[in-house]
């Protein structure tokens, strides 16, 4: 598979085009698979595990720092991650993230207290962040930069997949065998994960990843601190903005169902997987606007529709107004497939992408935690209504910083000459 920073011969005389398409194949199983796999599991947790802590007598708050925990984890997990893959191959710390997942979700019903939910699900964000880097450094070092968009976007595909059946199957188990018995089949998806990365992807260690100068972790770091410190301002607040949003959305949608409209726990599953087909019908549509058009075209709609259909929930009257305010943020997620990994992977300079994921990750996954702390605050001080439009403000906030704020990364190639 040829990287977008080497100097190999192609292949066979492919021309780039070809090449992609070629890399893009190899993926489907390496990658893209075990991603549907993966976001399959995490997507039976969306219905289930804010009502599972509700059950256990825990407020909105509580539940609201449950959903977190997981971006907390992520939080704590991101820079030691990008200090792994200086060291390791991505295809080993994929592996230790994958299981890391799967072990700790597992184990949630075997205590049944708020205080281990917690704990567990901030370990299984350390797993999903060792997961999450180097699945994304691995597709970075994969495709050329002009036609990342559409790789990406496949990758952001691949987890709405997941999320279109996962939240009405963790809804169907949790409503007919009980919340652990969905906690359990997690487990047993996560396995299959696990072994699809254990058996397809190809080891890739730092070394034939980065080519430039060698630096320590430490240097590295201070390195994309100092001198990208503009660029992380400003397209950062962008990006903690956006993914606040997009975690709000896992908590509003859900507890809107069940306590204002009192929907159970299957409705809810359904409320959520009606708005995950959207989201899946739009990814192919991300791609080609990113890497035809440019990465705004597709970034800066995906938030602002996202925001009006966060308007739209406190409007819903039962069932049908709720999937209708869902599938308007599905539409508008969907738009936005994978484009803020494209983003990073275009803005990462070759000799330190590890730590400038690390940072970017680590900046993104504090708007995840955000999302579902400021939810249930919010609810509890004042209304889980009020606490809906302070997402959707944030999803504005979000367009207008990527429309003025964030420079255009697409940059066209030069003709390519024929052989």
């Amino acid at each position: 598979m040829r990287l977008p920073f080497d100097n190999r011969e192609r292949r066979g005389g492919q021309r780039p085009s070809e090449e992609d398409a070629r890399a893009r194949r190899e993926l489907w199983r390496a990658v893209y698979l075990p991603t549907v796999v993966l976001a399959l599991a995490e997507g039976m947790l969306v219905p289930v595990l804010p009502l599972y802590v509700a059950d256990l007598g825990a407020g909105f708050a509580l539940v609201g720092l449950a959903l977190a925990a997981e971006a907390i984890g992520m939080l704590l997990g991101d820079l030691p991650a990008g200090s792994l893959l200086r060291r390791f191959d991505r295809k080993r710390v994929m592996l230790v993230g994958v299981g890391v997942v799967g072990v700790s979700v597992t184990l949630i019903p075997l205590f049944g207290t708020v205080a281990m939910v917690v704990a567990l699900r901030l370990v299984a964000g350390v797993g999903a962040a060792l997961w999450g880097l180097s699945r994304h450094a691995y597709l970075t070092e994969s495709i050329r930069a002009e036609a990342r968009g559409r790789s990406i976007a496949a990758a952001g595909g691949s987890q709405r997949i997941g999320l279109l059946v996962g939240p009405a199957l963790g809804g169907v188990i949790a409503g007919a065998f009980g919340f652990a018995a969905a906690f359990f089949a997690f487990g047993v998806v996560a396995a299959v994960a696990l072994v699809l990365c254990a058996k397809y992807l190809e080891p890739r260690s730092p070394a034939a990843s980065e080519p430039h100068k060698r630096l320590g972790h430490r240097a590295a770091l201070r390195q994309v601190l100092v001198e990208q410190r503009r660029l992380l301002l400003v397209t950062g607040t962008g990006f903690v903005m956006a993914q606040t949003i997009r975690s709000g959305r896992k908590i509003i949608l859900p507890l809107y169902g069940a306590v204002a409209l009192g929907l159970d726990v299957q409705a809810v599953g359904w409320v959520l997987s009606i708005a995950a087909a959207f989201d899946v019908a739009l990814f192919p549509l991300a791609g080609v606007l990113m890497d035809r058009l440019g990465r705004k075209f597709a970034i800066i709609p995906c938030f602002a529709i996202q925001a009006l259909g966060m308007l739209l929930v406190p409007m819903a009257g039962g069932f049908a107004g709720l999937a209708l305010a869902g599938a308007v943020i599905g539409f508008g997620n969907g738009i936005g497939a994978g484009t803020m990994m494209t983003l990073a992977a275009d803005l990462a300079p070759r000799d330190t992408i590890g730590e400038f994921l690390g940072v970017w990750r680590l900046i993104g996954d504090a708007g995840g935690m955000g999302g579902p702390v400021a939810v249930g605050a919010i609810a509890d001080l004042v209304t889980l209504s009020s606490a809906t439009l302070v997402i959707a403000m944030l999803g504005f906030g979000a367009a207008a910083v990527f429309a003025w704020g964030v420079p255009e990364t697409l940059r066209r190639p030069a003709p390519d000459p024929v052989a």
